[in-house]
């Protein structure tokens, strides 16, 4: 099952900063975990996407841990939107990443 997570931030800019050593550290385990596929700020740098990879059993929960252990959520720099997504069109592509 295929997810997004939307984060929005809570703080300016400069308090975003200071966490992103570390936040893109845990996104960095999970790329190698092959959780997550892509992720990246917006343009203007006022939130965040992830696109993630999650078992089919327990999506929600899979979800709430991958919040829950990243440093942007623990340290309240971020709220999050937890989204189960289908894709309908290409899906063959990201089950081939």
């Amino acid at each position: 099952m295929y997810a997004l997570i939307l984060l929005r931030h809570r703080v300016p800019v400069e308090e975003v900063l200071k966490v992103t050593d570390e936040h893109r550290a845990y996104l960095r385990t999970l790329k190698a975990a092959g959780t997550l596929i892509a992720s990246g700020p917006t343009e203007p740098r006022t939130a965040g996407a992830l696109l993630v990879r999650v078992p089919d059993d327990n999506v929600q929960q899979s979800l709430t841990d991958l919040r829950n252990g990243d440093p942007f959520f623990k340290k309240n720099i971020a709220n999050y939107e937890l989204l189960v997504w289908n894709p309908v069109i290409g899906n063959e592509d990201l089950d081939k990443i």
